[in-house]
């Protein structure tokens, strides 16, 4: 039996193929057909290439149709799909190419000449380019080849795709997903969620991580239902296209930023059955307000890159801000005390750790950091730290790595620092996450300098711009001429979050 996600997938599509699977903001349409035979044909291009199963494919091209038919091309190929965000600079870039040795890269057709290079470097066979409408060296040669593709068969321990997830010290560690991963998590939230064939999802989400990609589209891809597909949140078209969808799934900021727009109604929302969040943390007040305006409780779920999906609040019962829920079908969650392992009991605070066939199969090229993170039970240590209560909901209270979530998005404050350590003048930095009322937490950055040194903030936010995403750049950097420390000479960030914790007060995006 294939158990290649593409075929649990397919055998799910509607029997009118002509049906919509995609709908972009400019009423551009693409059927159940075109997505077969476009992956079709960019499966049997990648094939041409020497792609075969366990190859790695690196994606970083902006969201279109023709990037989702790329990722289930990838899939068809037996290849494991590596998305990238379009965020990464050239320097990071250069990093996943090397550590990843992808059979094929694929990027964006302004970026094709400058990546090239970093490519050529990293022994990367071939180089192809896709733009937003169909345009690039990926489309065009494969516009005359056969659709028809014989999708590889994978077993359910094959390699599906590899998710770059970075580490507190040193550099991005690839979390290695399986089509099992895939195909037992997509199951379970079809189910659990309650998808119906008249569904309609409104998705403006990114299609470089777990939520957007595998928890979005693979949960439409199982429903055989369509997506009203926007290149990015904005509110205007949100809510010209609202009255079409039934369920929304979004960060944080999303709803944040729906609630500042006056024309979020009940009236606006009652043809709506669900709103999904995740990524990152939902306030409770943000949820209770959207409550209030809409008459919708938001539906909050806690997952990450290593796992998809880990708990829900459920469907039918109480969605109760501040909590992620219930660990999904056959998902285990337990708490441990992070010195012992020792299991804790409810409302005890501890480690979060998971364990079930949505669990990855380990980090990519790095055996011992895969032993260290997954038990030998199989529970994975998520870093996470939590609690159940009494009724058996999961609290997420905060996170044992200083992990800053920022817009949905990961930033681990070491990478931040190494950067700003780099810069003249810089004795040493301690970047932190503080609460702000629109990406949930900012970046900030504190920076002990040297005397007489001339680096100040504009040189320091300069610096991170030509080396990191933008989404981990400092939204504020701050001086001082002593960080505080504890006994052991470590830098106590608790405190500085402390001190700057009222800086966004008030502030938007």
């Amino acid at each position: 039996m294939n158990e290649n996600f593409y075929e649990i997938a397919s055998a799910r599509f509607p029997g009118n193929t002509a049906a919509t699977f995609i709908e972009t903001e400019d009423g551009q349409r693409h059927s159940y057909d075109d997505l077969q035979d476009v992956s079709g044909r960019y499966a049997r291009l990648l094939a041409s290439l020497g792609v075969v199963k366990g190859d790695r494919v690196a994606v970083q091209v902006e969201k279109s149709p023709e990037a989702v038919f790329l990722y289930l091309a990838c899939l068809r190929a037996g290849a494991a799909y590596l998305p990238l965000n379009t965020a990464y600079t050239k320097a990071e870039i250069e990093y996943f190419l090397t550590d990843a040795e992808p059979r094929v890269f694929v990027c964006r057709p302004e970026s094709g000449a400058a990546l090239r290079e970093v490519a050529d470097k990293a022994g990367v066979g071939a180089v192809l380019t896709l733009g937003t409408r169909g345009d690039g060296s990926l489309p065009e040669r494969s516009a005359g080849l056969d659709p028809s593709f014989a999708t590889v068969e994978c077993g359910p321990g094959d390699l599906a795709a590899i998710l770059y997830t970075s580490g507190t010290t040193g550099r991005s560690k690839g979390a290695m997903l399986t089509h099992r991963n895939l195909s037992s998590n997509a199951l379970t939230l079809h189910k659990y969620w309650g998808f119906r064939p008249d569904d309609v999802l409104l998705h403006a989400l990114p299609i470089f991580h777990t939520h957007g990609l595998f928890v979005a589209i693979n949960c439409t891809l199982l429903n055989g239902s369509s997506m009203l597909f926007l290149p990015k949140f904005d509110a205007d078209t949100v809510f010209r296209l609202l009255p079409r969808a039934t369920v929304m799934m979004g960060v944080p900021t999303f709803y944040t930023r729906l609630l500042a727009d006056p024309r979020l109604t009940r009236v606006a929302t009652a043809h709506m059955r669900l709103f999904v969040s995740g990524s990152a943390p939902l306030l409770a007040d943000t949820h209770r307000e959207f409550q209030e305006r809409t008459g919708h409780a938001i539906l909050e779920r806690y997952g990450m890159t290593e796992t998809c999906m880990n708990t829900s609040n459920p469907l039918h019962g109480d969605r109760i801000p501040g909590t992620v829920g219930f660990p999904l079908p056959e998902v285990s969650v337990r708490i441990v005390d992070p010195e012992t392992g020792t299991v804790l009991g409810r409302d005890e605070i501890g480690v979060i750790e998971v364990k079930g066939p949505n669990v990855f199969s380990g980090y990519w090229r790095m055996p011992e950091k895969t032993k260290q993170e997954i038990k030998p039970d199989g529970f994975f240590i998520t870093g996470d730290v939590g609690k159940v209560d009494g009724r058996g909901y999961v609290h997420i209270v905060g996170r044992a790595k200083d992990l800053i979530i920022s817009g949905g998005f990961n930033v681990y404050p070491k990478e931040v620092e190494t950067v700003i350590d780099a810069i003249d003048g810089v004795v040493e930095s301690a970047v932190v996450g503080v609460p702000h009322p629109d990406f949930g937490e900012a970046v900030v950055a504190v920076v002990l300098r040297k005397p007489g040194a001339s680096v100040d903030e504009a040189g320091v936010i300069r610096t991170c711009k030509g080396l990191l995403a933008n989404y981990k750049v400092p939204k504020a950097v701050f001086f001082t001429t002593e960080l505080p420390r504890n006994t052991m000479g470590k830098v106590q960030k608790n405190l500085l979050r402390d001190e700057h914790k009222g800086l966004f007060a008030g502030a938007g995006a």
